[in-house]
């Protein structure tokens, strides 16, 4: 008894061969997107993407029998098997280990990905040029039970007065989600110990106008109904789904560029693998600008020393990290009051 041979095709891409293979393979069941759909999405939002991953170390989330099936995320490219033409960057992990992760110079790294069954692009704050110094400052917008994505539109906008006042330009984008995330680009000079700070020093700022909506609150039972910043994502090893990366969800949604006049109207879910590519080719990328003027996080710097006077330091890092130098303990409040007899 003989199969019948799965059928593969030779796409160019960025003056590379790239196969893809099974095709007709369903990888969103609820749209019937197929893997060639994914491909071909990724070929198709390639301006706004390389954008997004150029030179960066990525991570990638990657559901070989679609997103229903079993997914893992990949740190390290094989070393075999792999084209010639793939390029790596050097990453060290919190724990001290180190990984090749992929690099993307151009899109037929993308699309190599997307053969690979890869569905979410999670690249490093960082270029290849210099893996230990981020050049990008995201604030992740995470609402909490009881809010939703409006509530993290109206957190965004108080981001942007806050950067505004600073002269510091963001980059809003949907989650794929109901959350928000708000990019800076910087310079490339401080450590991710640094650029954490100063990244809890702004959600504290937002926070202190409007505590009724913003919270940076890292135990969940504090947060209440408020969206979260979610300042770890600046932590050494946290990833963020880049802009025009499909997230893995029933939809096939898109984390999405979108204009600081459009994000308080929009619903997340209208963008997805079928219209952002429309979108893209009509309006253009609303984060064409983001390369043009690294700012100077200074100022933020000297907020967070502000803070520290007034007995506001570090907040805890993510569970699987290492303990940092001045980082409070990693217990939740309603345990840390206990006294030894309430606990007998």
């Amino acid at each position: 008894m003989g199969g019948t041979k799965a059928a593969v095709a030779e796409v160019e891409v960025a003056g590379h061969t790239v196969r893809l293979s099974s095709p007709d393979r369903v990888i969103f069941p609820q749209r019937g997107f197929t893997k060639a759909d994914v491909f071909h999405y990724y070929l198709a939002v390639g301006d706004g993407i390389m954008r997004a991953l150029r030179d960066r170390p990525t991570t990638l989330q990657r559901f070989p029998e679609g997103v229903e099936g079993e997914a893992f995320f990949q740190k390290r490219v094989p070393t075999r098997g792999v084209p010639p033409w793939v390029t790596t960057a050097q990453i060290t992990f919190p724990s001290g280990r180190s990984a090749a992760e992929l690099c993307p110079a151009d899109l037929a790294h993308v699309a190599w990905a997307a053969q690979m069954g890869t569905i979410v692009f999670h690249p490093w704050p960082v270029r290849a040029a210099d893996v230990d110094r981020p050049d990008e400052l995201r604030i992740d917008l995470d609402p909490q039970p009881g809010t939703d994505f409006a509530d993290a539109a109206r957190a965004a906008g108080e981001v942007r007065a806050v950067l505004d006042e600073l002269g510091a330009t963001g980059w809003p984008k949907t989650s794929g989600g109901r959350g928000v995330h708000v990019y800076l680009r910087i310079q490339p000079r401080w450590t991710f110990t640094e650029v954490r700070r100063a990244t809890i020093a702004l959600a504290r700022e937002v926070e202190r106008r409007n505590p009724d909506l913003v919270t940076t609150a890292w135990w969940k039972e504090e947060r209440g109904r408020r969206v979260f910043v979610d300042y770890n994502q600046m932590a050494r090893d946290r990833t963020i789904a880049c802009a025009y990366s499909l997230r893995a969800n029933a939809r096939a949604t898109v984390s999405t560029p979108v204009t600081w006049a459009e994000l308080p109207d929009v619903d997340p879910d209208d963008f997805d693998l079928r219209s952002v590519p429309t979108r893209l080719a009509e309006q253009g990328d609303p984060h064409a600008g983001i390369d043009d003027a690294p700012w100077d996080i200074t100022p933020l710097l000297e907020w967070a020393e502000r803070d520290a006077s007034a007995g506001q330091g570090d907040l805890p890092y993510p569970p699987d990290h290492p303990k940092m130098p001045g980082e409070p303990k990693r217990v939740q409040p309603s345990r840390a009051k206990r006294t030894p007899d309430e606990s007998a």
